[in-house]
């Protein structure tokens, strides 16, 4: 097991079972990699859970205006408890189609860190137009997902995740769990105004076919 992350201090406070939770989210996927593409100082995460990401660009960082939003309500909670407590932190249950509505055109940084299997290949195009509305114009959005690359990892990683979403509840699901290829997402975005700058495997270190992206939008 790696050692402890200073991201995860902030998340002390929560019972147990939630720690862990946190624990093998940061160490699961590559958090510090997306976060290290940051741009400008007024970002939100998307569907950010505990809260994980937001620790990792609010923390040590008290110039970044840091939002955090997700459609489950329990999750939140839970953010709030912890990394919500930081004065540079916001908070909110609810849809990315909700927060474009609230907040037009105000980040200069969208993350988004494996939604996009959640949801049918048909929602996409609104998920990520609201996602470029809410960016400024020439904004950035980060976002990573795992791929279907036809691997073991990919097999072992949507195994994973239907007994997060259906058995164990853990995540919030539309009901649609499913990885795409590579190309598919990039088309999803280039169709939907964006223009990638970078697609990169990250799958090294890890046992799912993690692949981020970064747009210009």
């Amino acid at each position: 097991m790696r050692g402890f992350h200073p991201a995860l201090a902030a998340f002390a406070q929560l019972p147990l079972a939630e720690r862990l939770f946190v624990h093998a989210r940061l160490f699961s996927a590559p958090l510090e990699a997306m976060a290290t593409r940051v741009k400008g100082n007024r970002v939100a995460d998307i569907g950010c859970g505990h809260g994980v990401l937001v620790s990792l660009l609010a923390v040590g960082f008290p110039e970044r205006e840091v939002w955090g939003v997700d459609p489950d309500a329990r999750k939140i909670d839970w953010a709030r408890r912890s990394i919500g407590t930081f004065p540079n932190v916001k908070l909110q249950a609810g849809t990315v189609e909700e927060l474009a509505k609230e907040q037009p055109h105000r980040f200069d940084t969208l993350f988004v860190a494996d939604v996009l299997y959640l949801l049918p290949p048909a929602q996409w195009p609104a998920f990520l137009a609201a996602c470029r509305e809410l960016l400024v114009p020439g904004g950035r959005l980060v976002i990573k997902e795992a791929e279907n690359d036809g691997s073991w990892r990919a097999k072992k990683a949507l195994l994973q995740e239907q007994v997060m979403v259906k058995v164990l509840r853990r995540t919030h699901g539309s009901g649609a769990i499913g990885f795409e290829p590579r190309e598919t997402l990039k088309r999803a975005l280039e169709e939907t105004g964006f223009s990638v700058v970078e697609s990169v495997s990250l799958s090294r270190g890890y046992t799912t076919p993690h692949v981020l992206f970064v747009a210009a939008a």
